[in-house]
């Protein structure tokens, strides 16, 4: 793309015209996700994954977008985005096309993936449809596992409406007593039990004697229960039963200078969300009027917000199908490489050490292993010369092996600070519990500061060499998690650089205590000087372009969203500086405005992991910069949370970031999506004379070779 002349006729950048709606932008998102669940060139079962996370996307975006945008009208709130639409306006806007996406994805389950699915041996099948073998498993199941567990709520005048929990699958029940009267029950489907219960024992798994079966044979358990409700309502007679799904408000929102202990109020939030308001009901076009009647009025929710489709409920569900023991039907397994560098032997207690003395390391997971991050802070845990550990935790997940190390240290007499984020959204409940095993062991658990979350992604290692103290620092774009280190990419970074260093720990004192610090030696840190140095580098770039003419910004995020960033972005391109963006998910910015954003071009690439890493690249006029870090381009990462953003400045590794990480992914023409002006996208394929590249799929061959991963 070749820069073109900056235009002569001034444009507002306030105009709406010149910005995406963000919430139908998230939406475009979900349909590149389905965009994949489609594409035959995937294997199967990955086919199946993605339409999974279309429906978890989904439910989460109701749960937070969509609920916080009823709370601004019912607290009569116009917090008009930059394109100025409405929260009405986007609500109405959102249901059409949300309703579009769920009706497009059903189909495509029903007409498309299921009939492959029994092709290659895996049977969804309707319990109507079972024969009399497999309704005998079924039904000897139910008995046994489901019945029990089982507990029909009625309503009428002496028991009041049921509660409905957030995310659950119920199925609404018409009774007739004896007298001919109808009444309505409840009966919750148990999200304790599998979605898809498998009608043989082999389904999902291995056999007995160690093979692996071809065929493997499902039933919904909703209709299981639909099946043999009258065993639940002895004496009555079932009139009808039909499937509903209900998604409520999940946005915590928490008056941190009212509560006395965060740790308490959040515990209380999070068993509180399950009562959040109605915001999506699902149901099936057989419901009748008169059951969606009692549900409307007793859910106390806008009939807008009942939402009809075909098929099945709740597809995230369809996430237990990827555990069935069929490799020929997912991506090939592949091994992460240990960079040579880390390649320690065993038992070589100051090796890793050493290795980061030596040079700074740069990881790229899923490509590069976990692993070294664990041993890092495994050997901190153990080393006799180690005097403290300090980190942040945002995400860990479950059986943590970060956590368990953190625990180690801590017994070992290390003294260990730990900032745990309560307030990461869906992983509170885990968060608290971490916090508490911490605290329980010695460690200095504290919790953030007060309006801010902590998202930054740092840990720091100090140890006594000598007479000298030297700390070991790890910086990277993603959380502390070894599951998802697997599965979505992102950057890690080892330095002994004394002045990250010594910014590291004046981040820590502003965490743990009490700071007014303004500024940090090389760390854009949010909210302090984040958007102040991203605002100076980019001007920057705007005056090396009217100089020199070689103006060049290559950014890597998740989301761009902030109004002020976009309108530099577009000051950049109108001065004529070349502009390549790759965001996976939200984009604010519309690229190809004529005189506006003629020199932006926005890629998003979805495949087989999800793009987690946050680039900034500066051409800084042939003096190179490079920025990672946690934070996108997005108001809630610059102005209310803690950010970190760290440079690169090592020209081997800017190199390896520039020609071996952004330049393959602007190569990419298979997993690659072009945003349009219009704010939907195109796919990017490749010329007659191009060559066919997957960014991942390269990285994935192409990344040991550069790692030099030779044995030692």
């Amino acid at each position: 793309m070749t820069p073109t002349t900056p235009p002569q006729v001034e444009i507002n950048l306030d105009d709406p015209r010149l910005y995406i709606n963000r919430e139908l932008s998230q939406l475009e998102f979900f349909y590149r996700v389905l965009e994949e669940a489609r594409n035959e060139n995937n294997p199967l079962l990955e086919r199946v994954k993605f339409l999974s996370i279309v429906g978890s996307n989904l439910d989460e975006f109701y749960m937070v977008r969509v609920a916080g945008l009823k709370q601004q009208i019912e607290a009569g709130i116009l917090d008009v985005p930059p394109d100025g639409m409405t929260p009405a306006e986007q609500l109405a806007a959102i249901r059409k096309v949300a309703l579009k996406l769920m009706v497009e994805a059903r189909a495509y389950l029903q007409h498309e993936l299921l009939p492959r699915l029994d092709e290659a041996g895996i049977h969804i099948l309707d319990y109507a449809a079972l024969n009399e073998t497999q309704k005998a498993r079924v039904d000897e199941y139910f008995g046994e596992v489901v019945f029990p567990v089982l507990t029909p709520l009625a309503f009428d005048l002496g028991r009041p409406f049921p509660h409905i929990s957030n995310l659950s699958l119920n199925l609404a029940v018409l009774i007739r007593d004896r007298k001919g009267q109808d009444r309505f029950a409840r009966v919750k489907v148990p999200g304790t039990l599998p979605r898809l219960v498998p009608i043989k024992r082999s389904s999902g798994s291995v056999r007995k004697d160690g093979t692996v079966p071809y065929h493997h044979y499902f039933v919904w358990l909703e209709q299981v229960i639909a099946a043999h409700i009258d065993m639940l309502f002895p004496g009555m007679e079932v009139v009808e039963s039909h499937p509903f799904h209900v998604v409520r408000d999940a946005d915590i929102e928490i008056q941190e200078l009212e509560a006395s202990d965060l740790l308490e109020t959040m515990e209380e939030s999070v068993r509180q969300r399950r009562f959040g308001t109605v915001v999506r009901v699902a149901v099936n076009e057989a419901m009748p009027a008169h059951i969606r009647a009692i549900l409307i009025d007793n859910l106390v929710m806008d009939r807008n917000d009942m939402y009809t489709v075909t098929g099945p409920l709740g597809l995230s569900d369809l996430m237990g199908l990827y555990s069935v023991d069929r490799h020929d039907l997912k991506e090939a397994p592949f091994s992460p490489v240990v960079p040579r560098p880390l390649r320690i032997k065993p038992f070589d207690s100051d090796g890793q050490f050493a290795a980061i003395r030596r040079e700074d390391i740069l990881l790229h997971h899923p490509y590069d292993s976990f692993m070294p991050v664990i041993e890092f802070l495994q050997a901190a845990a153990h080393d006799p010369d180690v005097l403290a550990i300090k980190q942040t935790l945002y995400r860990v997940g479950r059986n943590s092996p970060i956590v368990e190390a953190l625990l180690e240290a801590s017994q070992n007499g290390k003294q260990v600070a730990v900032l745990v984020e309560l307030k990461a959204r869906f992983d509170e409940e885990s968060n608290i519990g971490w916090a508490k095993m911490l605290e329980a062991e010695g460690v200095h658990v504290v919790y953030g500061l007060p309006g801010l979350k902590t998202h930054s992604k740092i840990a720091m290692v100090v140890r006594k060499e000598g007479d000298h103290i030297r700390r070991y620092v790890h910086l990277a774009t993603g959380n502390y998690n070894a599951i998802t280190a697997l599965l979505y990419t992102d950057l890690g970074f080892f330095t002994t650089d004394e002045a990250i260093g010594a910014d590291a720990t004046d981040l820590f004192n502003y965490l743990t205590g009490y700071s007014v610090k303004t500024d940090y030696r090389k760390l854009l840190v949010a909210p302090i000087n984040l958007r102040s140095r991203m605002e100076a580098l980019i001007k920057r770039e705007i005056e090396h372009q009217r100089s020199t003419r070689n103006g060049h910004l290559i950014f890597m995020m998740n989301s761009l969203v902030d109004k002020p960033m976009i309108q530099l972005l577009y000051q950049a391109s109108q001065a004529g500086v070349k502009v390549d963006l790759l965001v996976r998910g939200i984009c604010c910015l519309r690229p190809g405005l004529p005189g506006v954003s003629d020199n932006i071009r926005v890629v998003s690439i979805v495949g087989r992991f999800l793009e987690h890493t946050r680039i900034f690249y500066f051409h800084n006029d042939g003096d190179e910069e490079i920025y990672l870090g946690s934070a996108d381009l997005m108001p809630r990462n610059i102005d209310h949370r803690v950010e970190v953003l760290f440079p690169i400045e090592h020209p081997q590794l800017i190199r390896h970031l520039c020609d071996d990480v952004l330049d393959v992914y602007l190569s990419d023409n298979v997993k690659a999506r072009r945003l349009l002006p219009d704010g939907t996208y195109e796919m990017i394929k490749p010329r007659p004379d191009e060559p066919v590249l997957n960014s991942q799929a390269w990285l994935l061959t192409h990344r040991p070779k550069l790692t030099k991963v030779e044995e030692i």
